[in-house]
């Protein structure tokens, strides 16, 4: 860790040497467009009909997605400061190392790793596959080797230069809002079937209860906001310039879904919106009819390939950042002399994520782990009190809201993660069970390597 900073809580006792170093292609543009890419992936033309289950009303369903909005807005505008304070490569690996513990840090990196953003490469990769079917049907076998196929190419792509993979990422999310743009202009000038203009002005009052479980499913939509923090080692003027991504994408997102909604409600029923598995292919087809199919899986295809380019992008400068912290192997914090990428690291995650698809497992451990994010999210909160109390602290960019925005921020992923481990114990249980593994491993590492703490 780069003790220049002034808030480095952890040594690796290693001599200097020089190596090559990142470059920093990554500006406003390129950044924003890793927040939205990531974000908006298949989730939201799926998710809203689970949504609207817990919420039967037009104003319910619009409440919940401008919630969950602010809350990703406030978790945001956490990790603007957090980036303004402390812009190097690994994003919440290092905010979490140095405002909690090194463990904590660690424990982050070792669940990314093992379950959730290999787990979401994985999951990615299938879902475009199987969309990728619709146009050249394939076999369980096809599909699989079609997924990693994709991992294995946007990794070489990633391997090759961040800008490569950061331009790829701005290509694919501009298309993708267009695309959704070109959508909403087609829905909102078509006229409503009678029976989807219908709105329920006697709507019973929705439980609270329901209602927190409808945010949940509504956060899941907007997951991966704070990935592009881990590229701060390749961004111009990070401690600007992510910030400014990080407020700017959560907003755009949040119009998004704001209006991809208020489309579904425009063209479906609200009983069918509840009812139906694929909101956005029914959308679809109340407004192309047969060509739904091709206008949707294109769609959702996009947003895979935008999910999953910038997981490969972000993850791999968290295991960068772990290895120069000697809590990972050393190999993994080389930088490649030519293309000025972690290459070690992008091809290890490019591996694991394909045993995952190829074996299947990845569905059991991203569900397994997929809540404790939002249990490092509450002590990114946490983290934040702590920062602020230290004496010279001056980050280029304060969040708004402080005290009582950490706080409800703090609150409200507690109680999304009490409320997924609350639904279903047992695995839960397992899930928690893989990430307190990490912690042997920490003390083993510290103890065998030349690491204080």
């Amino acid at each position: 860790m780069n003790p220049s900073n002034g808030y480095g809580t952890l040594h690796v006792l290693t001599s200097p040497e020089k190596r090559p170093v990142f470059q920093r292609p990554i500006g406003l543009m390129r950044a924003t467009a890793m927040v939205v890419g990531i974000i908006v992936g298949a989730s939201i033309f799926v998710q809203p009909s689970e949504i609207n289950r817990h919420v039967p009303s037009v104003a319910g369903v619009f409440s919940v997605w401008i919630v969950a909005g602010a809350l990703t807005l406030f978790g945001a505008l956490l990790c603007a400061e957090f980036s303004s304070a402390l812009p190097r490569t690994g994003g919440v690996y290092v905010f979490l190392t140095e405002t909690i513990s090194p463990w904590c840090g660690f424990l982050w990196g070792w669940a990314m790793f093992w379950s959730v953003h290999s787990g979401i490469i994985a999951a990615s990769a299938v879902i475009f596959a199987r969309y990728a079917a619709y146009f050249a049907p394939m076999g369980d076998t096809s599909t699989r080797l079609t997924a990693i196929c994709g991992i294995a190419f946007l990794s070489y792509v990633n391997y090759l230069g961040v800008r490569q993979g950061s331009t790829l990422q701005t290509v694919v999310t501009a298309a993708k809002l267009v695309v959704i743009a070109v959508l909403l202009a087609l829905a909102f000038a078509s006229t409503p079937p009678a029976s989807a203009a219908a709105v329920d002005s006697a709507a019973a009052p929705i439980p609270f209860h329901e209602f927190v479980l409808a945010v949940a499913a509504a956060l899941f939509t907007y997951g991966g906001w704070h990935m592009v923090t881990y590229t701060a080692g390749e961004t111009q003027a990070p401690e600007k310039t992510i910030p400014a991504a990080l407020v700017a994408g959560s907003l755009l997102v949040t119009a998004v879904y704001v209006a991809l909604n208020s489309a579904y409600l425009h063209l479906l029923p609200l009983a069918k919106l509840q009812a139906s598995t694929r909101v956005a292919a029914d959308a679809a087809q109340a407004l192309a009819g047969a060509r739904a199919g091709t206008i949707v899986s294109a769609l959702v295809m996009l947003s895979a390939i935008g999910v999953l380019n910038g997981v490969i992008l972000a993850g791999p400068r968290t295991y960068f950042a772990m290895a120069e912290d000697g809590l990972s192997f050393a190999w993994l914090a080389s930088i490649h002399p030519g293309y000025r990428t972690p290459a070690r690291a992008i091809a290890l995650q490019a591996v694991w994520s394909c045993v995952l698809v190829a074996t299947g497992t990845y569905r059991t451990l991203y569900t397994r782990v997929v809540y404790t994010e939002w249990l490092f999210f509450a002590l990114l909160g946490a983290g934040l009190y702590r920062l602020r109390a230290r004496s010279g602290y001056r980050p280029v960019f304060r969040m708004w809201g402080y005290q009582w925005v950490p706080a409800l921020f703090v609150a409200a992923s507690l109680l999304v993660a009490a409320i997924q481990i609350a639904a279903d114990p047992l695995p839960s249980a397992a899930g928690l069970g893989i990430v307190m593994l990490g912690l042997p491993v920490y003390c083993f590492w510290i103890r065998t390597k030349h690491v204080h703490h």
